[in-house]
């Protein structure tokens, strides 16, 4: 899907005339938007035609449904058959336990999608078509919901100003708001909570999703509003869009470094699993939590009257290293490369890079060309997950023999 993206956006057809599109900004566009990241080498209304904007949407589409959930929906709508193949993509694709209900689901996901950004689009055309011509507006509007909804910090208002403009406009934060937490929350929860109708019937994974992502945002929140000089709602949407989504009402380059360190704490968190968001996720940082939490307590590590597993907490111990680690290689890389940045800069947006975020500090249209692909390589694992792809390539069988336990000082 990238290659076939940055093809299809080096065509003419693509490109405004008078515009250039290298073959770099064009793969580095593309792995931005199947990543559902956001992060840009170049303005995508500036040097792209509606063409080229339509090829973006698209990718933004089918990477935050993922391809797998696409590729159902396109089989369902042909009236054929999923096979067993095509279902057990689905259940690894979204994190589900059993195969029951796998054809229902998807139909569930794509009816969400589709009503949530049709919303979307209606709430966002009645602030665009203020300021632009109905079309125009009406095409504002169905690029921005897709991409908030897909967490995607795209825009095509042009001039690299994202979203400042509306930085008071309510109805605008509000939605994008709304869109981009939906989002995040996952499929999953979202079906939970309309089957459920309560919080104490909830399961213990939509509790620990909701909770945490209150509590980040509300913590979030009070930070950004304490360490720079923006409104509440400016507070609010940021503390909500750090969250993978990439969209920014104020200037991040003007942030302190206070400010900024909060961003990079949220981002690397970022959303929720089986959503459109990355990150090492809400419930792996919950799980640590209380890892932390029973260390210290004696108590066995749970909540909401259920326990979690150890098995659990080590996955997420070890999701959360291999994240850290590969943050700390492209931040070491970027530094090597991009000598002259500030290190707070290259360190936040390799962190936005990975958590498929978004948000920047405006020095990614003047890196080098090495330094647009280690953040390719950032956003392609961000993505993906660390995890994951360390598993795909070391497989070893259990071995059948066990060595003597011995205790080592730790701390």
């Amino acid at each position: 899907m990238i290659l076939l993206g940055a093809a299809l956006l080096l065509l003419p057809v693509s490109v405004r005339p008078g515009a250039e599109v290298s073959w770099i900004d064009a793969l580095f566009t593309s792995t931005s938007a199947v990543c559902v990241t956001g992060l840009i080498a170049i303005d995508t209304y500036d040097h792209f035609t509606v063409f080229g904007q339509a090829v973006v949407a698209a990718l933004i589409q089918v990477g935050g449904l993922g391809v797998t959930s696409v590729g159902v929906g396109l089989i369902l709508a042909a009236g054929r058959r999923v096979s067993f193949k095509g279902r057990l993509l689905v259940k690894e694709a979204l994190n589900v336990d059993n195969f029951k209900g796998m054809v229902r689901l998807v139909k569930a996901v794509l009816w969400m999608t589709l009503c949530f950004e049709g919303a979307g689009v209606a709430l966002s055309f009645l602030v665009f078509i203020r300021d632009y011509p109905p079309l125009r507006a009406l095409w504002i509007s169905v690029f921005h919901s897709v991409a908030a909804f897909n967490n995607s910090g795209f825009d095509i208002l042009g001039g690299l100003q994202n979203l400042i403009p509306y930085r008071d406009n309510i109805l605008l934060n509000l939605t994008t708001c709304a869109l981009i937490l939906f989002g995040g929350l996952g499929f999953l929860v979202m079906l939970d909570i309309s089957h459920a109708r309560s919080f104490r019937k909830l399961t213990l994974h939509s509790k620990v999703v909701l909770t945490t992502t209150a509590a980040l945002l509300l913590v979030g929140t009070v930070l950004l509003k304490a360490t720079e000089e923006i409104t509440w709602l400016g507070a609010f949407f940021h503390s909500v869009s750090a969250r993978t989504a990439g969209f920014s009402t104020y200037p991040i380059g003007e942030f302190t470094n206070a400010g900024l360190f909060v961003l990079v704490v949220l981002m690397f968190i970022g959303a929720s699993p089986g959503s459109t968001g990355g990150g090492i996720k809400t419930t792996t940082f919950f799980a640590l939590m209380q890892e932390v939490r029973s260390v210290f307590t004696k108590r066995q590590p749970g909540a909401f009257h259920r326990s979690i597993s150890g098995e659990t907490r080590a996955k997420a111990a070890v999701i959360a290293l291999l994240s850290l680690l590969v943050v700390c290689c492209g931040t070491f890389l970027l530094c090597v490369l991009e000598p002259q940045r500030a290190f707070i800069q290259v360190f936040f947006e390799v962190v936005s890079a990975f958590g498929t975020v978004g948000l920047s500090t405006g020095i990614t249209p003047d890196l080098c060309v090495l330094s647009k692909l280690v953040l390719i390589l950032t956003m392609f694992i961000g993505r993906l997950g660390a995890f994951t792809l360390l598993s795909i390539w070391i497989n070893r069988p259990e071995p059948g023999v066990r060595y003597t336990e011995e205790m080592i000082t730790i701390g």
